[in-house]
C-alpha cells in the first residue's frame, strides 16, 4: 500500500468510526495496551477508563536480537460502546500497523482481575513440562509427511467465503466447512476398543460463529493438555457482509492447523498428553473466542501446560524465517521453540521481536497464567499488510505456501516432543523478566 493510498484509507476508517459511535450500543468491557488506547481516545473519546496496570514484558534490545531487556507497557481497563469494536480493530491497524491491542472480556470484574494478574506475574504459579528435545527419530519421520500444496488447499476453500466474520452466516458456515474438514481427516471408526482416541466439536459462544476443537487424547499424561491455536475468523471495516478473504489472517494458521492434523492421524500418533487443536472465532473483536476458552480452562480436570498459537504463517516480510514474539510469552518454552528450529529446521533463520498487547489469541492465555509462545511470519514492522482488507488473498504470498510450511512444521515438533513426554510438568516461578539495560 502507497503512503499516499494508506493515508486516504485511514481517513475514511476514521469516518466509519465517528458514524459507528454515533449510534449508543451496549457497553462492553476490554483491556487495551496504551498505543491502541491512544487511538481510542481518539475515536471514541466517551469510552470510559477505569484503571490501569504498568506491565513489565520482555522486548529484543533491537529488532531481531535474541537478547532481552525489560520495557514497560500501561495497559488499561475501559468500558466502550459494543459498535466500535470491529472499527477500533480496523483503525489499530491502520493506524499503528499492527494488529488487536485489546482483548474483550465478559465483566468489568474480568477486566480488573486481567490487570491485576499481568501487574503482579509472580503471583502465577506456572506449570512447566520438561524442554529435553528426546524424539527426533519420531519427529523427523512426520516432517516430511507435511505438504505446502495441502496448507495452500485449505487456505484457498477458506478465502472463498465472503468473510468469516464472527457474527455473520458466512462465518457460521465457515466453522461448519473446517468441523467437516476435519472429520473427513478421521479414520471410518474407531480402532481403540471402548475407549475414543479423538474428540471433534464445535464449541458455543453467545455470538454467531462457533469455535472448533479438535482433540488428541493422550494415553499416559492425559491429565496434562498442550493446545495449538489459530483464528478462523476474517475482517474487512466494520460492514457485515465486506469482502474478507483472510488467506493469511488467519487461514494460514488454521490450513496449519489441518494439515498436522491429517498427517498425526494418518501416522497412527499416540500422545501421552492429550493435544488439543482449536480455531477460534472472534479473534479480530478482542479475542473473545480465546479469552471465553481459555476462562473455562481452569475448570476442566486436565491441566494446559503449553499453548501456540499460529497467527498468519504464509507471508515472508522479512529477511529471516522464523520471528518468535517474546512480549506476553514465556521466556522458558520461546527457548524451547527456538531449540526446535535449531535441530529439525537447522537451515532456517530464527529473529526475536514484539508485537505489544493482545495481539493474537496467545494473548487471553498467557493473561490466566498459561505458558504461552507466539512464532510469527516477519517483523512487526514488515509483515502482511493487505490483512484486514479484501486483498489479503493468496496472491500476496505468491499463491504458495513455503513459509506457511515452515511454521506448520515448527509447530509439529514442538507437539510432538512435548505430547510424548509421560513426565509431569512442574510448578515454578514465573521466570524473571529480563533486565534494564
Amino acid at each position: 500500500m502507497t503512503p499516499s493510498l494508506f493515508k486516504q484509507v485511514t481517513v475514511a476508517a476514521l469516518a466509519t468510526l465517528c458514524t459507528a459511535g454515533a449510534a449508543l450500543a451496549a457497553p462492553v468491557w476490554i483491556t487495551i495496551g496504551d498505543q491502541a488506547h491512544a487511538v481510542l481516545q481518539k475515536v471514541a473519546p466517551n469510552a470510559r477508563t477505569v484503571a490501569s496496570a504498568r506491565v513489565a514484558v520482555d522486548v529484543p534490545v533491537k529488532r531481531g536480537s535474541s537478547t532481552l531487556k525489560q520495557a514497560h507497557e500501561d495497559v488499561f481497563a475501559v468500558e466502550v460502546d459494543e459498535d466500535m469494536i470491529p472499527s477500533l480493530s480496523l483503525a489499530v491497524h491502520l493506524q499503528l500497523r499492527k494488529c488487536g491491542g485489546f482483548v474483550q472480556h465478559d465483566s468489568m470484574a474480568e477486566a480488573l482481575a486481567t490487570l491485576h494478574r499481568l501487574e503482579n506475574p509472580d503471583q502465577t504459579q506456572l506449570l512447566l513440562p520438561s524442554y529435553a528435545i528426546d524424539n527426533v527419530a519420531e519427529v523427523n519421520a512426520l516432517l516430511p509427511q507435511l505438504q505446502a500444496s495441502n496448507l495452500l488447499s485449505t487456505i484457498t476453500d477458506l478465502s472463498a467465503f465472503q468473510n468469516r466474520r464472527y457474527n455473520s452466516t458466512h462465518g457460521v458456515a465457515a466453522s461448519d466447512w473446517l468441523r467437516i474438514k476435519w472429520l473427513t481427516l478421521l479414520p471410518s471408526r474407531t480402532q481403540t476398543g471402548s475407549r475414543p482416541r479423538w474428540r471433534l466439536k464445535q464449541i458455543t459462544h453467545t455470538w454467531a460463529q462457533k469455535s472448533v476443537e479438535f482433540e488428541l487424547i493422550g494415553s499416559g499424561n492425559s491429565g496434562e493438555t498442550l493446545v495449538l491455536g489459530a483464528h478462523l475468523d476474517s475482517i474487512a471495516g466494520s460492514n457485515i457482509e465486506a469482502r474478507a478473504p483472510g488467506a493469511d489472517d488467519d487461514a494460514s494458521g488454521v490450513a496449519g492447523l489441518t494439515e498436522i492434523i491429517r498427517v498425526l492421524v494418518a501416522s497412527d500418533f499416540q500422545p501421552k498428553r492429550n493435544i488439543r487443536f482449536i480455531a477460534y472465532a472472534a479473534e479480530e473483536v478482542g479475542l473473545l473466542g480465546s479469552a471465553n476458552i481459555a476462562n473455562a480452562a481452569a475448570a476442566r480436570p486436565d491441566r494446559v501446560v503449553g499453548v501456540m498459537q499460529l497467527d498468519m504463517t504464509a507471508f515472508k516480510g522479512s529477511a529471516q524465517d522464523l520471528w518468535i514474539y517474546t512480549d506476553y510469552t514465556n521466556a522458558a518454552q520461546n527457548q524451547f521453540v527456538a531449540n526446535l528450529a535449531a535441530t529439525y529446521l537447522p537451515t532456517l533463520t530464527v529473529a526475536y521481536d514484539a508485537c505489544g498487547y493482545g495481539c493474537s489469541d496467545h494473548a487471553s492465555w498467557h493473561n490466566r497464567g498459561y505458558v504461552a509462545s507466539f512464532p510469527f511470519e516477519a517483523a512487526n514492522s514488515s509483515y502482511n499488510f493487505a490483512i484486514h482488507t479484501a486483498n489479503d488473498t493468496t496472491a500476496t504470498f505468491g499463491n504458495q505456501a513455503n513459509h506457511a510450511l515452515k511454521f506448520t512444521q515448527l509447530a509439529l515438533a514442538w507437539l510432538v516432543e512435548l505430547a510424548s513426554d509421560s513426565t509431569p510438568a512442574v510448578a515454578a516461578a514465573p521466570m524473571p523478566v529480563a533486565a534494564s539495560r
